[in-house]
């Protein structure tokens, strides 16, 4: 399949891809020509729909081995990065945009790390999926209450300020999760730590 086609044109290789081009045409902010990191690429479909968009390359960092699909592994603009962790991963130059995915871990873990990666003018777009956020006893076989979603939201809104992100759109994925769950995405963006000046376009 030839990725260098309209986002919207052919089905993605995941759900994945539906769920963050819906992201991106909600936030609105240029791809074309990004040096992009995806953590916890898995099959990869965060990783297609960045390419659809025009990213120049894009590292795909995931725990796993095997899982991404073989024609992005075979893509020259792709980076592969398997059995590597987001919370760990060091990459050897600035990210302009940084896309995030990472199941259970618990995303105050991880976006130290990307507040690290992303360039001072960069963007940072997160999957929240509140039922891997929330404490297990609110779950209902698996599923959170659609009525706890909110509190889970707000608790890593604030802590991606304490990472050194301004918050600067909240939307909810028009694709729920496995079992129903609702999911949602951050737009963040880094914050200058000395002068706490917002550092992204406006």
């Amino acid at each position: 399949m030839n990725l260098d086609v309209s986002p919207h044109s052919v089905k993605y290789i995941s759900r994945g891809g539906d769920k963050l081009s819906a992201a991106l045409d909600a936030f609105q902010f240029d791809i074309e020509n990004a040096v992009c990191a995806d953590l916890g690429s898995h099959v990869c479909g965060f990783v297609e729909c960045l390419l659809r968009r025009g990213a120049a390359r894009v590292y795909s960092v995931d725990t796993c081995y095997g899982t991404l699909a073989w024609k992005l592994r075979k893509d020259p603009r792709v980076v592969v990065l398997e059995r590597t962790n987001a919370m760990h991963v060091d990459l050897p130059e600035q990210i302009d945009v940084v896309t995030l995915d990472v199941g259970w871990t618990p995303q105050v873990k991880v976006l130290p790390n990307v507040r690290r990666l992303v360039r001072k003018s960069g963007h940072v777009v997160a999957l929240l999926k509140p039922h891997y956020e929330a404490p297990r006893e609110l779950l209902v076989e698996g599923v959170l209450p659609d009525d706890s979603s909110a509190t889970v939201v707000d608790g890593v809104v604030a802590a991606a300020r304490s990472c050194g992100f301004d918050v600067r759109h909240t939307i909810e994925s028009p694709i729920r999760g496995h079992g129903g769950n609702r999911e949602f995405f951050l737009h963040l963006i880094p914050v200058d730590e000395q002068a706490g000046n917002l550092t992204g376009p406006t």
